[in-house]
């Protein structure tokens, strides 16, 4: 029987230290976690909350702080490989509807995705394995703008300074009210899909709304292209691969007695595999323009390409899967969704791995995403830092292995 190193025995000490230290560390990451939610901003507008993390996390000067395409990277540890968490912390421009104490202070914006809560956990993370000695460095990343087009994780991605901190893996975990709480689902593969928004422009000839037969109705057009794309999935792809078209937004009109002169439809595009993508986006130009022309008008189409799909990296899974459970948390099924998220950029230049966490309490029609509702307990965040606790020193101890073994090959 092959002897275990004494790196590997103390690997598994160093993690039952940190899940202590980060009971003491909670207290402080849910008073940050309300202090966010609060004063929440949308992708573009997160100074403030960059501004209140690095306040806080300066005090301790063995961190390594940088600011990084309006975001930070936190790096604990010395130098060598290191290890990445991404959490997120752009707000929504939606109305909260909680009624909590601590709920959004700012009109119209709110964090109602989880990303307040994944930022304080990832703060708590950071206490917990600094407070042991990273045996791997850690590199935390606070990332602006991942509801949005252009993408946070692009920016920091292209920071020429990223290689410098040799990151070998990158974790995120997000918060999923359709799993139960005490779940998590670390599946390997496609996790989410690839996301495209498009604005589809329907012109026609304005008239009063006596005389239709003087003008050529855009509204009508523009519905019939509504009808019509919802063929696009039905007809036009695998129906054993997901893709999504949505419309979600029609303008246009402003009198109930007119034919306006234009109409504009916005929607999404959602699917996971490429050559669908493809396929979809020229029959999105095809199918509007054509159906346009039936009644008389015009349509001009326009794309802007989002995320790709979220891979995560089957070693990365398995091993994750494995120390999660190890840990009490129950794995949940292979969890697989149309939402869209740009820690997939992370996925195609590191190995990476997406965990869902459960928030749910098992009720069907809760809150849900993006709902003006939902706002996890303050015990989410502490789920989630444990999570990415663990996470952290599974891959860790994965590299040490692996590092050990070539070095005993020499």
């Amino acid at each position: 029987m092959r002897a275990v190193s004494p790196e590997l025995e103390s690997m598994t000490a160093l993690q039952e230290r940190a899940l202590a230290a980060l009971v003491g560390a909670l207290p402080e990451a849910v008073e940050v976690r309300r202090d966010i939610h609060r004063d929440p901003y949308v992708g573009g507008e997160e100074g403030p909350t960059v501004a209140l993390l690095r306040k806080l996390l300066s005090a301790n000067d063995r961190l390594q702080i940088l600011d990084v395409a309006d975001g930070l990277l936190v790096r604990a540890g010395g130098s060598g490989a290191a290890i990445a968490i991404r959490a997120e912390v752009d707000a929504l421009p939606i109305q909260e509807a909680s009624g909590l104490p601590w709920a959004s202070g700012r009109s119209g914006v709110a964090h109602l995705c989880g990303h307040d809560a994944h930022t304080a956990a990832l703060v708590a993370t950071i206490r917990a394995i600094e407070s042991v000695g990273a045996p791997v460095p850690l590199v935390a990343i606070f990332q602006p703008r991942e509801e949005i087009i252009p993408a946070g994780a692009v920016d920091i991605l292209a920071y020429p300074g990223l290689d410098e901190q040799d990151i070998r893996a990158v974790v995120g975990v997000h918060v999923q009210p359709v799993l139960s709480q005490g779940t998590a689902a670390a599946a390997p593969g496609p996790i989410n899909a690839a996301a495209d928004n498009f604005d589809i422009i329907v012109r026609g000839r304005p008239a009063h709304g006596a005389y239709p037969h003087l003008g050529r109705d855009p509204i009508l057009a523009a519905s019939a292209v509504v009808q019509a794309l919802q063929q696009l999935v039905s007809r036009r792809v695998n129906p054993i691969n997901p893709a999504v078209v949505t419309i979600g937004s029609i303008t246009g009109g402003s009198s109930h007695n007119a034919i306006p002169s234009e109409v504009t439809l916005q929607g999404t595009i959602r699917s996971f595999d490429e050559d669908d993508r493809q396929l979809l986006h020229a029959e999105l130009h095809r199918i509007a323009e054509a159906v346009a022309q039936g009644y008389g008008c015009e349509a001009d189409t326009t794309l802007e390409l989002g995320e790709p799909v979220l891979s995560n990296d089957p070693e990365l899974a398995a091993t994750v899967s494995v120390a999660l459970e190890q840990g009490g948390y129950e794995s949940a099924s292979a969890l697989k969704s149309c939402g869209a998220d740009d820690f997939s950029y992370y996925c195609e230049r590191y190995p990476s791995l997406m965990i869902f966490a459960g928030v749910g309490d098992g009720v069907p029609g809760g809150p849900g995403l993006h709902h003006p509702g939902f706002v996890p307990p303050d015990e989410t965040v502490g789920d989630l830092a444990r999570i990415m606790v663990v996470s952290y020193f599974a891959i860790a101890e994965q590299l040490q292995t692996a590092a050990l073994a070539t070095k005993e090959k020499r």
